[in-house]
């Protein structure tokens, strides 16, 4: 797989950030057969290695969960189907609004949205953890979501490449 194939197939991995995987591939990381495990890893790397503006503008590049942007139809397929899964495009307007307050809260506070890997948790367990991590400091959620960016792109890799490594 030559470079342009590889950032066409992987390049939003991470979101909106095509960047991680040119740096990936260009940096000698990704080797066939490839294997989630492995270009995850790659990938990962290159993420920590960004500046931390860069970093920030990959945070900055996911959307609220359950935001405008899903109710205008406008995420990615990878978001669609990962807010979907936890039932986000389900909520009672309770729920929407909670959803939307929070969101609002958290994105004032730290300057980048809320990020958590929503694979196998329900609406509940996402409301719980927005309510449980906006009492953190800016440094912590940084790391955490930074850790969510990372888990999030390794769910995306696995099933781009079917693998559960």
């Amino acid at each position: 797989m030559d470079r342009a194939e590889f950032v066409a197939r992987f390049g939003g991995v991470f979101e909106h950030s095509p960047f991680i995987a040119e740096r990936a591939f260009d940096a000698g990381f990704i080797a066939e057969p490839l294997t989630a495990v492995d270009v995850h890893d790659g990938m990962a790397a290159m993420f920590r290695t960004a500046s931390a503006d860069e970093r920030l503008g990959v945070l900055r590049a996911h959307p609220d969960l359950a935001g405008k942007l899903a109710i205008a139809g406008e995420l990615t397929e990878d978001s669609r189907k990962e807010q979907a899964g936890a039932g986000l495009d389900r909520l009672s307007a309770d729920e929407h609004q909670r959803f939307t307050a929070f969101n609002t809260a958290y994105t004032e506070k730290f300057g980048f949205p809320f990020i958590i890997a929503v694979k196998g948790l329900s609406k509940d367990d996402i409301l719980a953890a927005f309510a449980k991590r906006i009492d953190n400091s800016r440094e912590q959620e940084l790391d955490m979501a930074c850790q969510q960016v990372e888990k999030i792109a390794r769910f995306r890799l696995e099933s781009l490449l079917q693998e559960n490594s």
